[in-house]
């Protein structure tokens, strides 16, 4: 008798797998013990099914990976940089920093709606307390050529989430009747057994790792009893440094076939709301559903005195443009009005997470003279 392995889907779009999604993306808050058992459980489907479709589709790609985020603006000094690049130099800038820089994060090229695009490049970067962001920018502004960078830590947070496959057929202007919380960074100090839970909470899991046992395995892999394990990473989420578990997924490049783009346009929104007026003004774009991100970050004059953004993913540029149409209008109605904003629209990006060990910083600073 011929034994036939049945096919598993690994389309976003199949409907398993997308009820899967629209909880493993950004619904598992915190540090849970058992993340499969708890996706299965919000999403109604077995955990078997669960395991067999995300390891499926990390397998595939679909999925770029599967962790545990942190709050990371918790843990080491976080900021958006801007940088000002001829266009001549973006693509291999572009190409060198994801290599070359661990503590550097998404790094995008982007081009604005309105006016010029004289900043072309805009990446995120971590780099942990006790050393210096600027130095940092420093040495990358003059390894890549730059005329300038602008460093905008977040000076509060109103958003911070996924959800891809749950915002795709969002209707425009969906929105909470609450406020967004206003977050405000607080670096917090941690110990060294404390670190080593959260190195391992933030590496990304293989395709063989996923299962019933994930954190298990990690703590035995560290050297910690599992029970001792949780214990730190339920404190560590108590002190706020811990993120969501999530499923990442490739959002902005083709996998297998092209119809399977999940976003084919991001636009990080710009606003200049009037000066002190900025919590106020993020708390209220912060009710907008379709946001992923959502900040207070001051860009300064030469880029408008912007001091709200935001980013929205949509699957064609009137969408994505209309959405942010109703947030300019719920600006203007509340009273709160706008003094200038425009759309940096995303082309290439590689977006990985940052690394935040001060450890692994000093040491790779060291080699690079920064220290």
């Amino acid at each position: 008798m011929t034994i036939v392995e049945h096919e598993v889907s690994t389309s976003p779009k199949e409907i398993v797998n997308r009820t899967i999604l629209e909880v493993s993306e950004d619904r598992i808050k915190g540090f849970v013990r058992n993340p499969m058992a708890e996706i299965a459980h919000r999403s109604g489907i077995e955990a078997s099914i669960v395991i067999e479709r995300i390891k499926a589709m990390l397998a595939n790609g679909v999925i770029r990976r599967v962790r545990q985020t942190l709050q990371a603006t918790n843990l080491a000094q976080g900021a958006l940089v801007a940088w000002k690049i001829d266009a001549s130099k973006v693509e291999k800038a572009f190409e060198f920093i994801p290599k070359e820089d661990p503590f550097s994060g998404h790094v995008v090229i982007r081009r604005s709606e309105f006016g010029t695009t004289d900043w072309p490049l805009w990446t995120t970067l971590k780099v942990p307390t006790g050393f210096s962001i600027e130095k940092h920018c420093d040495w990358l502004r003059d390894t890549i050529g730059a005329e300038k960078y602008r460093i905008m830590p977040a000076l509060r947070s109103f958003v911070l989430g996924v959800g891809h496959m749950r915002r795709k057929n969002m209707a425009v202007g969906e929105m909470s009747p609450e406020k967004a919380e206003a977050r405000q960074p607080a670096i917090a100090e941690l110990s060294e057994q404390d670190w080593r839970v959260l190195v391992e909470l933030k590496r990304d899991f293989a395709v063989d790792e996923i299962g019933l046992n994930m954190w298990e395995n990690r703590a035995l892999a560290a050297g910690i009893d599992p029970e001792v394990f949780f214990e730190i990473a339920e404190d560590l989420d108590r002190r706020d440094v811990i993120g969501r578990f999530s499923t990442f997924l490739e959002h902005t490049k083709p996998v297998g076939d092209a119809s399977e783009r999940l976003s084919s346009f991001n636009g990080l929104f710009h606003w200049a709301v009037p000066k002190g007026r900025e919590i106020e003004g993020g708390q209220e774009i912060g009710r907008f559903a379709i946001l992923t991100h959502a900040y207070w970050r001051d860009a300064g004059p030469e880029l408008n005195n912007v001091n709200i953004m935001a980013v929205a993913h949509g699957e064609t540029k009137e969408q994505v443009m209309a959405h942010k149409a109703a947030i300019d209008k719920h600006l203007i109605d509340t009273g709160i009005g706008i003094d200038y904003t425009n759309v940096y629209w995303g082309g290439r990006a590689e977006i990985k997470p940052s690394e935040i060990s001060p450890v692994v910083y000093r040491e790779w600073a060291s080699k690079r003279g920064l220290i």
